[in-house]
């Protein structure tokens, strides 16, 4: 019994921080978010729901506008795996008789009949199985369903063919009817634990100015105040009521003050649209299938003056900046350069780690203890003058630059290996003030290497975006520079390609 509660107070947890994540949004006047909704909306689908403005929802993965989105939370103890098949058993959700996929219909053809303008999420700790057929049709950026791929063959033979055979006869429809449904499904996985969501609600309450829970107390008044307004009947909440009934219970601080927040993203976590946190947001996802840019000359002709002009405007009217950068190394730098040290102006970066934290250039004492950097120089060719750096912060990237310029590059001569004295890892860096002088200790070594003639500086980073950020800033030191992008998802031959030169 003690096992049982326990559990099911965890789900009622990640459900709660669910909501907040979403309702916190209402406190923005500028979020598209303008209603949230509790325990109610179509069954299967009704832990939460969010209405999106009409001029600014966000799109499909077919760039249809979303208008609501109903998210059904599914918490476990310990962690596992699902496939295709688990979606048509009951039992999988613990019901007798209806699956979650045949709920997922009824909600479907009551909602959204022609499968536009309504997603209805799983949101689990849960992921797909790697060796399920299903796995291989998931856009990552969305959790959404490839419809290319599932529909992409004709018979019902082959992997994908099984999934549609066996979702067609469990819900008796045909492929049309399916391609309805399959286009609404997002099939999103969770693994952040209950006390990382309460520590990353804790900087959104202090973005939207609601009232923050101070992490060496056991209870979190959040979570049982969701479920208090249930039993009152108030399911869902617009700006104004939200509003109100924060007011009410005490919850706003400042007199619910909201802080202007930067976002810029060039790629999208499926949980964490900064849409929902930020005041502003420059989305240049359109621009990139994945991580990969669609076209190479973007970098210069679109996204730099985009990224540029979007910051310029950003500081004009704020002296107190705070970004958060989803963003590729390449623009992470570029923001730098732009906001550089001589701006004048006053800037923290959420970072993501472990967890996330806002970092700024002073946020810590200076410690000695802290990793420093360990430097490998070598001569690569007798015949190239320029020279490169690799930084190896988050992981060890000298074998691959090393390899990139051997077959690729051969005008540098010169590679500069920089490794954290505690190794490459997620932990390297432990802070916005250590970032900030991790940059200016490697951009003075550089300059050390280039003292007799500064050559054309070649740039190859594995660190976080704060580093990046703060190395940018110092671009008028370095000279020209230029910026790599590594393909991770391997749809260039897994190596480099290069980005942007500054200066343009």
């Amino acid at each position: 019994m003690t096992k049982a509660v326990a559990v099911r107070r965890e789900g009622d947890a990640f459900q709660a921080r669910v909501f907040w994540r979403k309702a916190a949004c209402l406190l923005d006047p500028t979020s598209p978010i303008v209603r949230v909704g509790f325990e109610s909306g179509p069954k299967g689908f009704d832990d939460v729901w969010v209405e999106y403005s009409a001029d600014r929802a966000p799109c499909d993965q077919y760039g249809q506008a979303i208008m609501r989105e109903h998210i059904q939370c599914k918490w476990h103890v310990s962690i596992n795996a699902y496939g295709y098949a688990d979606l048509t058993s009951p039992d999988w959700i613990n019901a007798t008789s209806t699956s979650l996929l045949q709920r997922a219909r009824n909600a479907q053809v009551a909602n959204a009949p022609n499968g536009i303008g309504v997603r209805f999420k799983l949101l689990t700790n849960w992921g797909i199985a790697q060796d399920d057929p299903l796995s291989s049709l998931i856009y990552q950026r969305s959790k959404t369903l490839r419809l290319e791929d599932l529909f992409g063959t004709k018979t019902d033979a082959s992997a994908t063919g099984r999934i549609r055979k066996l979702w067609r006869e469990h819900l008796g429809i045909d492929d049309s009817e399916l391609r309805y449904l399959a286009r609404t499904l997002s099939l999103d996985t969770d693994t952040t634990s209950l006390d990382d969501h309460r520590e990353n609600l804790d900087l959104l309450f202090e973005n939207r100015g609601l009232r923050r829970i101070p992490g060496n107390e056991s209870s979190f008044v959040y979570d049982d105040l969701t479920f208090q307004w249930l039993g009152q009947g108030r399911l869902d909440f617009d700006r104004a009521s939200f509003r109100d009934a924060c007011k009410r219970e005490g919850l706003l601080s400042d007199g619910g003050k909201v802080h202007t927040v930067f976002g810029i993203k060039s790629f999208e976590h499926a949980f964490d649209r900064l849409e929902d946190r930020c005041t502003i947001v420059l989305d240049l996802i359109p621009y990139f299938d994945e991580r990969a840019i669609r076209d190479q000359a973007e970098w210069v002709a679109t996204l730099q003056p985009k990224l540029k002009q979007f910051l310029q405007d950003a500081a004009r009217d704020n002296q107190y900046l705070r970004l958060i950068l989803d963003a590729h190394i390449t623009l992470a730098f570029v923001a730098g350069s732009v906001l550089n040290i001589k701006s004048g102006r006053n800037i923290e970066l959420e970072q993501r780690t472990q967890h996330r934290h806002v970092w700024n250039s002073n946020d810590t004492e200076r410690d000695a203890n802290r990793p420093s950097w360990n430097y490998e120089i070598e001569t690569l060719n007798g015949k190239g003058n320029d020279m490169a750096v690799a930084v190896s912060l988050t992981h060890d990237v000298g074998p691959a630059v090393r390899n990139y310029i051997t077959k690729s590059a051969p005008q540098i001569g010169k590679l500069l290996v920089a490794r954290p004295s505690c190794g490459p890892g997620a932990l390297s860096v432990a802070s916005g003030k250590h970032a900030f002088d991790l940059a200016e200790a490697l951009v003075l070594r550089i300059n050390e290497e280039q003292v007799q003639n500064k050559v054309p500086l070649h740039l190859f980073v594995a660190a976080p975006n704060a580093f990046t950020f703060f190395m940018g800033q110092r671009q008028p030191g370095l000279g020209l520079v230029t910026l790599y992008e590594y393909d991770f998802e391997g749809q260039n031959g897994s190596t480099y390609t290069k980005s942007l030169e500054l200066p343009i």
